[in-house]
């Protein structure tokens, strides 16, 4: 009964509340330019183009993903540095909170200035977002890692590569994770926030034309989609998980 709860009842509750966001904006006589109602963005979905809905798509997730990656792959070795070096943690450490304090959409304009107007600065602007969830739970997962262990490893003198890779990162796991699930939802953020600064294509930027132009169901339209893309990015960083490591998943 628990597990069909949590599986169904989102689902549920969404189908629910369609209906009523749909009388409330036929019931107030409701302008589709502030509020559409739910048949109204589903006529403007269908109405555009499948390729012209792609190619924005495409555009977004191309950003995103690229992001994502190239944020674990910095990520993970900055966490392993600031755990074997207590010197590291404490210089770092605070840079990175003072980066990730600073508003992205503040230096966005920066970084198109200093890095054009392709895909570096996008690039950038969803790396700066996604990374830091990433450097705190893969640093907090190896420092939770039970005393007892580490002095096991040296007592068996273990390298300290090893103790890295054999020890302190197996039971990261689910802490890294828990990070990989917030940062793919932040980089579609990334992404969507790069694309209202500068792009020529993207969700984010079609968001922009189509309010710019009051296609406020368009806009919703988009604003839909992206809820999907995310939550289904989210579901798959759960696949990858517990195909690979359902030792890692709590009972």
């Amino acid at each position: 009964m628990i597990k069909f709860y949590q599986t169904y009842m989102p689902v549920i509750t969404l189908a629910l509340l369609l209906p009523f966001w749909e009388f409330i904006c036929f019931a107030g006589n409701i302008p589709s330019y502030i509020l559409p109602a739910p048949s109204t963005i589903f006529e403007a979905f269908i109405n555009v183009d499948a390729n012209r809905w792609f190619g924005h798509l495409w555009a977004t997730l191309y950003i995103a993903i690229l992001g994502f990656v190239i944020s674990i792959v910095v990520s993970i070795p900055i966490a392993i540095a600031m755990v074997r070096s207590n010197y590291l943690n404490k210089t770092v450490y605070p840079l990175l909170v003072v980066i990730q304090s600073t508003p992205v959409v503040a230096i966005a304009p920066l970084l198109i200035v200093v890095l054009g107007t392709g895909d570096a600065p996008r690039l950038a602007i969803t790396f700066l977002i996604t990374f830091f969830p990433l450097v705190v739970a893969a640093t907090t997962g190896m420092q939770a890692t039970p005393k007892e262990l580490i002095e096991l490893s040296k007592s068996l003198r273990a390298k300290p590569s090893r103790e890295i890779w054999q020890i302190r990162l197996p039971y990261a796991i689910p802490y890294i994770f828990s990070g990989l699930k917030v940062a793919i939802t932040l980089a579609i953020i990334g992404a969507v926030i790069a694309e209202f600064v500068a792009a020529e294509k993207g969700l984010g930027y079609f968001i922009q034309f189509s309010t710019s132009y009051f296609k406020i169901p368009q806009a919703f339209a988009s604003l839909f989609l992206l809820s999907i893309v995310s939550l289904l990015l989210f579901h798959s960083i759960k696949v990858v998980q517990k195909t690979f490591f359902s030792w890692s998943i709590g009972k």
